[in-house]
């Protein structure tokens, strides 16, 4: 297990080398044919969907707000079933301006208004989400990846977390817990790539 932790943070890490020599980085590669970057829009236009892993992701920005370090986050799915079949969100990875690692997290079902599935069939969907695929950037799918696969167990436990948020919220208006818009990120944990990667000895 650490060994393909390990294998995993030295992927990542290799992506945001190989970005940096061009003097890019994951925020920018992904960015890079915007015209402009307008919050709540998905960049790139129509997501990110590998056919053979059914792994699919998008990015966007939320308005920013003082003191946030987060420049907005990639929402990261899975279609077991194919591109016409149910979509399920795993987790969304937080960047900062400069495309740093920031934060895990998960989301309310109408945040993503993905196909509701319960936490143990979310967590077995995770090593599902392997994109090989050159669009937007095949660096940028690849530190995807393998951020995703350093940090399985963490997100793991986000997405029981969001399941024992969920059974215990009570909304004032009586809604259902998942389509209350009072609540949107159901758990969180704050990361750091190279502190992780030291950790392993990477």
């Amino acid at each position: 297990m650490d060994e393909t932790r390990s294998e995993a943070a030295r992927q990542a890490l290799f992506c945001e080398q190989v970005l940096a020599k061009s003097g890019s980085n994951v925020l920018l590669e992904t960015l890079r044919e915007a015209k402009s970057v307008a919050a709540w829009e998905h960049f790139p236009p129509g997501d990110v969907f590998d056919p053979e892993t059914g792994a699919q992701w998008y990015y966007h920005s939320h308005p920013p707000q003082e003191g946030q370090a987060e420049h907005g986050h990639f929402h990261c799915f899975v279609r077991p079933d194919g591109a016409n079949g149910p979509i399920h969100h795993l987790v969304a990875v937080g960047v900062d301006a400069y495309g740093k690692l920031v934060r895990l997290f998960t989301v309310n079902q109408w945040v993503v208004g993905d196909n509701w599935l319960e936490a143990e069939g979310t967590v077995a969907l995770l090593p599902r989400f392997d994109l090989h695929f050159a669009r937007p950037s095949y660096l940028v799918n690849r530190w995807l990846a393998a951020v995703l696969a350093l940090y399985a167990d963490e997100i793991k436990i986000l997405i029981r977390d969001r399941d024992k948020v969920l059974a215990g919220h009570r909304p004032e208006n009586g809604a259902p817990a998942r389509e209350d818009r009072a609540l949107e990120v159901t758990s969180e944990l704050g990361v750091d790539l190279r502190q992780k990667a030291a950790g392993l000895g990477v």
